[in-house]
């Protein structure tokens, strides 16, 4: 699976239809490889990604991340041969368990172990019994521990972690070993004002805060309780969200590069606090630019 150097992540699912397809007209325009969505309440994941592959010509379309509890095993395999057949292989199958809140409480099912439950989603859709043929199986992991990080590395082509620094990359990167790409999201505000690029950290990540998966995973790096209280110290929103110049920020970029990253997808949040992304930090962080 060739993912090249470059992606972006972004949510639509506050955006108007019309911007969703500029996001990926203009994700394309710039010269990224990927542009990563996530999949929550809003819009579905499948349709969306054959909206976007629709507006654009090269660009590679990749879930980050499809929840395994939005359809079986099966219709997932079918959606990824679908959009692969239709779309010249411009689409990659990003896969993850989501978390309890989302699984339970708004789709009602019950949250297995995710290894366990993951391993055989995975199982079941190499079994599935799909009538349309992809050229290449190209599938992720969200991956944050050292086990669903092994379970990437033996059983799909790959790696996105979220919401983490480059110590933990060069972690995933031991753990996945040679030949599997790790594709990292790196949140971005391009200012360098202390109070709004936190101010804006606070803000996007006060619904991860309370997420145990990646609450876990920040204990894990050293942050501590306290620093993961309120809306989390400015050590660990300046951790989680590179500010400052474009030279600051593209040295936290290449930070992931030097751990061992294949390929890093900017998420570039407006220093205005709006739902767009900043169509200004996609041009000045564009491949080449």
């Amino acid at each position: 699976m060739q993912v090249g150097k470059w992606g972006v992540w972004f949510a639509p699912n506050k955006l108007p239809i019309d911007d969703v397809g500029r996001l990926a007209r203009e994700v394309e325009g710039h010269g990224y490889d990927v542009l990563w969505y996530p999949e929550a309440l809003a819009y579905e994941a499948m349709a969306l990604g054959g909206y976007m592959l629709g507006q654009t010509k090269t660009l590679t379309l990749a879930t980050g991340i499809a929840n395994i509890y939005a359809r079986d095993a099966s219709a997932a395999m079918q959606g990824h041969n679908t959009l692969n057949s239709l779309y010249d292989g411009r689409f990659i199958l990003g896969l993850g368990v989501s978390h309890i809140p989302i699984v339970e409480a708004a789709r009602g099912h019950n949250y297995g172990k995710p290894i366990g439950a993951m391993r055989s989603y995975l199982e079941a859709m190499a079994a599935a019994p799909v009538q349309i043929e992809a050229a290449e199986r190209q599938v992720v992991l969200a991956a944050l521990g050292p086990k669903m990080l092994a379970l990437s590395a033996e059983l799909t082509d790959g790696a996105l972690p979220y919401n983490v620094t480059p110590e933990h990359t060069a972690q995933a990167r031991q753990i996945l070993g040679p030949g599997k790409a790790l594709c990292v999201e790196q949140k971005i505000c391009l200012t360098e004002d202390p109070g709004t690029a936190r101010d804006v950290a606070a803000a996007q990540l006060k619904m991860y805060l309370g997420l145990p998966n990646y609450r876990n995973c920040w204990l894990s790096l050293g942050f501590t309780e306290d620093e993961l209280s309120d809306r989390g110290s400015d050590r660990f929103l300046d951790a989680m969200v590179a500010w400052g110049s474009e030279t600051t920020i593209r040295a936290r970029l290449q930070a992931h590069f030097d751990a061992g990253a294949d390929h890093v997808a900017i998420q570039p949040f407006d220093p205005a606090g709006g739902s767009s992304p900043d169509w200004n930090a996609l041009a000045t962080f564009a491949p080449g630019s």
